[in-house]
């Protein structure tokens, strides 16, 4: 048995989508992240995004990224599996993987009409809000209160095997 999902897409076959969506008329939000230990923050977050649009497309970082972006003992889970997680939620219609530690080149080159960011930006946070707004497209903070954490998490798991 295959333990993939037909949701896991190259980036290419992901541009092929986007505009056959947008030749469609369908708006398409994009979200990325580590997902490395999913939690219900992530979930509201892409629950959220996707209310924005009509496909919602997840970038999940490749594991070399999430080590340059998070440190050396990260990530937990493979990316592979990664995806497969963030996949297998019902509002997530394609997930990809993706190498880069920002999504600037990657927005340019697929023109989702909305990028989300989780709570813990505003809009002129956001690293790739010039990428966004140079082909028309919009920046949106999706989810709740940024109350939870993996790192958080995992400190405090790791806490409760001292004690």
């Amino acid at each position: 048995m295959t333990w993939g999902s037909e949701k896991i897409k190259s980036i290419e076959e992901i541009k092929g989508i986007i505009d056959e969506a947008h030749r469609l008329g369908k708006k398409v939000v994009l979200a990325n992240g580590c997902f490395d230990i999913l939690h219900v923050g992530h979930v509201r977050y892409l629950k959220d995004a996707k209310r924005h649009g009509d496909l919602l497309v997840v970038a999940v970082n490749s594991d070399s990224s999430v080590k340059r972006l998070k440190g050396p003992t990260r990530p937990y889970m493979p990316q592979d599996e990664r995806a497969e997680i963030v996949a297998a939620l019902e509002c997530v219609d394609y997930v990809f993987i993706f190498e880069d530690e920002r999504l600037d080149r990657i927005i340019r080159y697929l023109k989702p009409d909305f990028q989300a960011k989780g709570t813990d930006y505003t809009v002129e946070t956001v690293p790739e809000r010039e990428a966004v707004e140079s082909y028309g497209g919009r920046v949106i903070i999706c989810g709740d209160p940024k109350d939870h954490s993996t790192t958080e998490l995992i400190e405090r798991l790791t806490q409760d095997e001292k004690d």
